[in-house]
């Protein structure tokens, strides 16, 4: 494979069939032809799932903040993906040292998969920037590549602004802004030359 999508955005096309990614921004953590690939929605909140509420399960009590608009509490959770939906991946700035196996994923992100991360958020100590994923999205090898031929997506550079502070709510239509399309003018076809 002469290319690789890891650290790019997937943008479901305006007409994808599956409702599990109708409208979603994938932010693309691992792609290889050997492996296939690995991503996560960030921009689906968990419904009725707070950050505060996952920590009391896991018995982690939350640092109260002096700032509470900089608390914890606030931490947004996102359904991942279909896979593993139990499964939890924090998507993070690369300013955090992680004692667990962090990967990086480009210069400024990284992806930590332990309570290490969670443990430091809720202590006030983590990253400037973390979302926290339940579940993720997996695509064989060839299968997304498949997809993307088939029109289902369109690829555009990630941003980290994007992921952490753009509003979960316009995240979709910013990111095909950013790749300097109008959703107006956006074709559910396309041609081949």
């Amino acid at each position: 494979m002469s290319f690789s999508l890891r650290g790019q955005f997937l943008v479901a096309m305006p007409d994808m069939e599956d409702e599990r990614f109708s409208h979603t921004v994938v932010y693309i953590c691992s792609h290889s032809e050997e492996d296939g690939a690995m991503g996560l929605v960030v921009n689906k909140l968990m419904p009725d799932l707070h950050f505060a509420d996952l920590m009391a399960q896991f018995d982690i009590k939350i640092k109260e903040e002096d700032e509470p608009e900089h608390s914890a509490y606030d931490q947004p959770i996102v359904v991942g993906g279909p896979v593993e939906t139990s499964r939890g991946f924090v998507l993070h700035t690369a300013d955090f040292e992680s004692p667990d196996n962090s990967i990086n994923i480009s210069d400024d992100l990284c992806l930590s998969t332990t309570m290490d991360v969670l443990k430091s958020i809720a202590d006030g100590d983590g990253p400037s920037h973390a979302l926290l994923a339940l579940g993720y999205c997996g695509w064989e090898p060839g299968q997304l590549e498949g997809e993307i031929s088939e029109n289902g997506w369109l690829t555009t550079p990630a941003s980290s602004d994007l992921i952490f502070t753009t509003p979960m709510d316009k995240r979709y239509t910013q990111a095909l802004r950013n790749a300097g399309i109008d959703i107006a003018f956006l074709s559910s076809t396309a041609g081949h030359a």
